[in-house]
């Protein structure tokens, strides 16, 4: 009898098993994620979501994108419903990375920076590992096509090259984000592959392109401050714990969720009530040649014009006649930017001249931006009255496409690019410190401005002072502003992070002078002759982002990857489990 009573149970399983398989081939929906495992047979073994649009008797949910049990990793039963389908998942993220490229300048929304990552979470919630691909390609391009459109001044190419290849890499990188929403703490782990996805993009390719960071949008915002604490990394993980715990509001709509989104962005904003950290009374006053160029439509008019050169020296010239005239308080030193000398002046003594000349007339040191040849390197360069050129510091980090041309023998075939920058420019090694009277001067050169570890050396060596001399000509020419106000949140970030007063010196604009607060004491338009000056203080204490270094963005980038490893092995592991074949119905199936 027991065992006539055990075959009678099974029955009644296998029956039960049949009607729920034929129900899930019978919905009209499809929209569920837990009917997905139906197949042709009624066994309900679990499917790819990519294939089911071709399996006869299935449910077309898979085509769309919805993510099916198998997808998402987990056994039928498991499996979450309420994913978005991909044509919507799509043009969410494709708001989505609109959203967060107008966060950053010229724009400039900066409460943006949250929603755009809370769209990406929403979108990739339910997709499979190709959904979520091509959700994070969506917003990719969204976000880096409009955010990088000035490189079109320097070619369509290295506009495409640069936009793609990030593009790619953040794509790929959407898996692991995908895999991350599996975790019970997924927002804490969402906001962590932020910071590790930054970190890859700063690194590589090509020596890495550090734009578009979620920091770097946030140079207005009450946020700013927590730079000093941390860093920018430090500051990304909670504009992206903000964005993740707002994707968790609208996915659940709960009053928890809520409170937890309140909390995270009250904790973001209240970076405006951090100290600010003031030490040493000194103090100098700084001044920012800007000389203009001309103003040509094309890139070899932009290169090697021995006006710039005198265009700055002229400029000089008036600033020192309005000091003589008393207008204008004596500058303790002045600053002229990157490429203010395309010609080397040791090279050319008519441009030797030029500057040892407005050196002369100002009667203060003046730091040049120099291009020097043999080898080729890009310096800013110390000249002081009746010694001329002393201490020169060489840029380091050397902008791709620009100073360095990757792929050069693939490219000389379809662009005169490389033949207008026939030799790769040589970086320097190290930081310089340039000191006069009270100041303790830390250069770095256009878009070093970027990167953490650069401007970091240069306060760890011991400024007390900051400059950025940059040539922004070049991303201009069409009349974008986009590369010079992107790059001046920077600057106005980095004078927060250090507690450090900033110059900016530009050729064209946008020049500043920036606090240590990060608020702009003075600022030029573009495309015309500027000099600016302001008295700054000289501050010589450490923030906490400058004690800890790049320990945060080390730290938050380990623990993320170790979240990656056990969000996958649980995806393999349960994948396993829901593939090793059909499930037999045990006695408590078929009991119940």
């Amino acid at each position: 009898m027991r065992s006539e009573s055990e075959a009678q149970r099974l029955a009644r399983g296998s029956a039960r098993l049949r009607r729920a398989a034929a129900g899930t081939r019978g919905s009209a929906d499809g929209t569920d994620t837990r009917n997905d495992a139906g197949t042709a047979g009624g066994t309900g073994a679990p499917r790819d979501g990519a294939d089911d649009a071709g399996t006869a008797g299935g449910t077309h949910a898979g085509h769309d994108g919805l993510e099916t049990a198998r997808d998402a990793g987990k056994p039928v039963s498991d499996a979450e419903p309420g994913g978005l389908r991909l044509r919507w998942a799509l043009l969410t993220v494709l708001v989505g990375g609109l959203a967060l490229a107008a966060a950053f300048p010229p724009y400039g929304i900066w409460p943006l920076a949250a929603v755009g990552p809370a769209l990406l979470v929403v979108a990739l919630r339910q997709q499979s590992l190709r959904g979520s691909f091509a959700v994070g390609a969506v917003f990719g391009l969204a976000f880096f096509v409009p955010l990088l459109s000035w490189v079109l001044n320097l070619a369509w190419y290295a506009w495409v090259a640069l936009a793609v290849s990030d593009t790619l890499i953040f794509a790929v990188l959407a898996i692991g984000q995908r895999l991350l929403l599996r975790l019970r703490a997924w927002p804490v782990a969402v906001a962590g592959w932020w910071v590790a996805e930054e970190a890859l993009r700063d690194r590589w390719p090509w020596g890495g392109f550090p734009w578009g960071r979620l920091a770097m949008s946030q140079a207005e915002a009450p946020t700013v401050r927590w730079v000093s604490v941390g860093g920018p990394p430090l500051l990304t993980f909670l504009i992206a714990l903000a964005g993740a715990c707002l994707a968790w509001v609208i996915i659940e709509r709960r009053v928890l969720h809520a409170a937890c989104f309140a909390c995270v962005a009250g904790l973001a904003l209240a970076g405006a009530a951090l100290p600010v950290a003031a030490s040493g009374a000194a103090s100098a006053t700084v001044a920012a040649v800007q000389g203009d160029v001309p103003h040509a439509r094309n890139l070899p008019g932009l290169l090697n014009d021995s006006q710039i050169t005198l265009n700055h020296a002229v400029a000089t010239a008036k600033l020192a006649a309005r000091v003589k005239a008393g207008d204008l308080a004596a500058p303790d030193i002045v600053i002229w930017p990157e490429n203010s000398t395309d010609l080397d002046p040791f090279e050319y003594p008519v441009i030797y001249q030029e500057i040892t000349a407005a050196v002369r007339a100002v009667g203060k040191p003046v730091l040049v931006g120099e291009i020097l040849e043999n080898p080729l390197r890009n310096v800013g360069q110390l000249w002081l009255p009746g010694r001329g050129p002393t201490t020169k510091y060489t840029k380091r980090q050397l902008v791709p496409f620009g100073e360095v041309i990757p792929l050069r023998g693939l490219l000389s075939h379809i662009t005169s690019l490389t033949a207008l920058q026939p030799v790769n420019f040589t970086p320097g090694h190290q930081a310089v410190v340039f000191r006069t009277g009270k100041i303790r001067l830390g250069d770095v050169i256009c878009y070093e401005v970027g990167f953490d570890g650069l401007v970091r050396s240069e306060v760890t060596a011991g400024a007390n002072l900051l400059s950025v001399q940059t040539n922004d000509a070049t991303f201009e020419v069409d009349g974008q502003t986009g590369e010079s106000l992107q790059q001046l949140a920077m600057a106005q970030i980095r004078a927060v992070e250090f507690d450090r007063s900033v110059v900016v010196a530009s050729t064209t604009g946008v020049s500043a002078i920036i606090a240590p607060d990060g608020s702009l004491i003075a600022r030029s338009g573009i495309w015309r002759q500027a000099v600016l000056e302001a008295r700054v203080p000289l501050l010589t204490g450490q923030t906490l982002a400058e004690r800890v270094g790049g320990w945060p963005e080390y730290v938050i980038t380990a623990l993320t990857i170790l979240a990656l490893i056990g969000a996958a092995a649980g995806a393999v592991a349960e994948r396993r489990s829901g593939h090793s074949g059909p499930r037999r119905p045990r006695a408590a199936d078929a009991a119940g």
